[in-house]
């Protein structure tokens, strides 16, 4: 199986069509990727909170955050194609890592919280299913202090940027969110799901990293536990036929992905392109899709990403549970 090694050089930190491929694959042929996480391996010790304020990212502007491998180049797609990722395995690294600093919203320069208002790292293992946290680091008074924590939660490992390169823009790896994909840190790109983005170039050119080992709804203040990994994909091609945006599709269901701001905006639009997925793909009229998204108890709306920062818009999901409709 070709693999690709997480280093300097296969790492990037923007999706630019003039990256050099880093691996060629076929068509329905597995690979591997090793990912970064999004801090580029900064915080692997609670002393490096001592870092949080002077990280050397943080002094470019957009901050040079959120590394992603690639790209990949799967020959036989051309623009025009759908570039169909089968994610095969999420493979996370032992430990993890979460982190805010003043600044930070929605609450780092809170009052009310001021115990948030600490440069803040938390460290996380990876051990029988969970992320156990039993310590946490705050930079104070030109030191680092370490507290006590108790907090078990399950790992739910997903890929949190993934992409093709855009036709004509370049893209940052951390800001950067679009019909191609992006940071759009949607939970549900995890093992066993499929993930459709319209092609623009020949070859697809696929960019992965910023795996997460969990995360809440929204990634509220902005950085979920951040990982390293390996990641088995393995890819398909459509063609001659191109999604509008970001789908996935699930054993169960399917989702329809939109970013946009305001958040009803992205609602909005992530809801009508589920509806015109059922009409073109399923066979629906417009009047049984719409019915399906307003009387349908099995129709949802995740709010994957609505993280305050710069200007990143917020993800969400349309989904539709397959039923008695689905043929």
């Amino acid at each position: 199986m070709k693999h690709v090694e997480r280093s300097r050089e296969n790492l990037k930190y923007t999706i630019d069509s003039r990256h050099p491929p880093v691996m060629e694959v076929e068509v329905g042929e597995s690979f591997t990727l090793e990912t970064e996480d999004a801090p580029s391996g900064l915080y692997r010790t609670l002393d490096d909170a001592a870092r949080l304020l002077d990280a050397w990212y943080l002094k470019h502007s957009p901050p040079m955050a959120n590394p992603v491998t690639g790209p990949v180049y799967v020959r036989g797609a051309e623009p025009g194609d759908t570039l169909a990722v089968n994610i095969e395995r999420v493979e996370i690294d032992a430990q993890g890592t979460t982190y805010w600093r003043p600044g930070h919203r929605p609450l780092g320069d809170s009052v009310k919280w001021a115990e948030l208002s600490k440069p803040t790292l938390v460290i996380g293992r990876a051990e029988n299913g969970q992320v156990i946290m039993d310590e946490v680091a705050t930079w104070e008074e030109g030191r680092v202090k370490r507290h006590p924590l108790d907090l078990r939660v399950r790992q739910s490992p997903f890929i949190g940027t993934i992409g093709v390169a855009p036709e004509r823009e370049v893209e940052t790896s951390v800001l950067g969110q679009g019909s191609w994909g992006g940071n759009m840190d949607v939970r549900d790109i995890s093992a066993g799901v499929r993930l459709l983005l319209p092609c623009f170039h020949a070859g697809a050119l696929l960019f992965v990293g910023d795996v997460h080992a969990c995360q809440g709804d929204t990634e509220f203040y902005g950085t979920a536990m951040e990982t390293r990994s390996t990641v088995t994909l393995r890819c398909d091609v459509i063609k001659h036929k191109s999604v509008p945006y970001a789908r996935l599709e699930k054993e169960a269901s399917l989702i329809a992905l939109a970013s946009a701001r305001p958040l009803e905006e992205a609602v909005t639009r992530a809801s009508v392109q589920l509806m015109e997925w059922l009409v073109q793909d399923f066979g629906c009229s417009q009047r049984v899709a719409y019915l399906l998204l307003g009387v349908n108890p099995d129709f949802h709306i995740h709010v994957y990403q609505m993280a305050p920062i710069d200007k990143l818009r917020y993800t969400v999901g349309a989904e539709i549970m397959k039923g008695a409709w689905f043929r």
